[in-house]
């Protein structure tokens, strides 16, 4: 029977339904397809999560998501373009640590855009761990050895990275700032010709991406020393970090991430901040990227965006302290 009191709830309900924003009272939906800017070439790791993101989100969303390369400029046309275009609910960008920490102390006008206040952080996805590998015969087995034969030899030993200004670049500064040790910078041209160099014994070491070192490594191809990272990596679990092995404050994880224009709609992000942290919880999104070499790391929009203020700092300050400069 509907008495008075299922009538005052009633009433109460409709009132509370009415007081919230329109946005608030119905689920957003795209109204066209969404395009997920990648500013990089199709095939690397940042491509490879927003296919496996844009298939996953598809399916809740009523809409295809299709992911548009637009690679250039250390990753700057793409995320300008992201910056400047519609902030209409219909387009997103993934990206790294390269265009949103590190682009803004080593480009020209930051390359045209600016991380925090052109973009809203939907949420961090995963790492790309950068471990300390040596040629074969170099004659080290640890960490220890490692820093004892860099510090005996102040610039003898020779340290690739894949370009000037590179996360690796800047790994390798870092961890010289920290351990106090001297090593020269070879800057290759990606991390093809690094690798090769590596296995021919014409470069002594690297702080290298997971996916570019892994298999070798597994092989007996290269040694690997330490994880410069706060965590161990998933792919090589018996390896410690160099924090663990010494020297606290070498962590230098590239990650990869999604964000939306700044402007775009309050409904729009929270559907996408939504269907992104549920799409990580599936055992199938997570296997997939630690099988890519990425370890798996989530941080909602809130903590991402504190986590994002502090990383441009402490990069600002690397570069600054190592006088980096970009071709």
């Amino acid at each position: 029977m509907f008495n008075r009191r299922h009538l005052l709830q009633a009433t109460g309900a409709a009132a509370l339904l009415h007081a919230l924003p329109a946005w608030a009272q119905t689920t957003w939906n795209p109204a066209q397809t969404v395009t997920m800017v990648v500013p990089y070439p199709a095939g690397g790791p940042t491509d490879s999560l927003a296919r496996l993101i844009g298939q996953e989100i598809t399916k809740d969303l009523g809409q295809q998501v299709i992911v548009e390369n637009v690679p250039g400029g250390a990753g700057a046309i793409g995320s300008r373009r992201v910056a400047q275009g519609p902030a209409d609910g219909h387009v997103l960008l993934a990206t790294t640590n390269q265009t949103h920490a590190t682009n803004i102390s080593l480009l020209p006008n930051g390359g045209g855009y600016h991380p925090v206040n052109d973009f809203a952080p939907i949420a961090l996805l995963a790492d790309l761990q950068h471990i300390l590998v040596v040629k074969n015969d170099l004659p080290v087995q640890n960490f220890a050895d490692f820093l004892k034969l860099a510090k005996a030899q102040p610039g003898k030993l020779n340290c690739g990275s894949t370009g000037p200004g590179s996360a690796s670049h800047l790994a390798l500064e870092l961890f010289k700032a920290k351990a106090g040790a001297d090593l020269t910078h070879v800057a290759y041209k990606g991390s093809a010709p690094l690798l090769q160099d590596l296995l021919g014994g014409h470069v002594d070491c690297s702080f290298a991406t997971t996916p570019t070192v892994l298999a070798q490594v597994q092989a007996g191809k290269l040694r690997a020393i330490a994880v410069a990272s706060p965590n161990r990596s998933p792919h090589l679990p018996d390896l410690p970090t160099i924090a663990q092995s010494g020297v606290a404050g070498v962590e230098a994880d590239a990650w990869l991430a999604i964000f939306a224009p700044i402007n775009t709609p309050a409904p729009a992000l929270a559907r996408y901040r939504s269907l992104v942290l549920e799409a990580m919880k599936k055992d199938s999104v997570r296997e997939t990227f630690t099988k890519q070499g990425m370890a798996v790391n989530v941080r909602d929009a809130d903590n991402f965006a504190k986590f994002l203020q502090e990383d441009i700092k402490r990069w600002a300050e690397v570069i600054r302290i190592a006088n980096v400069k970009v071709e």
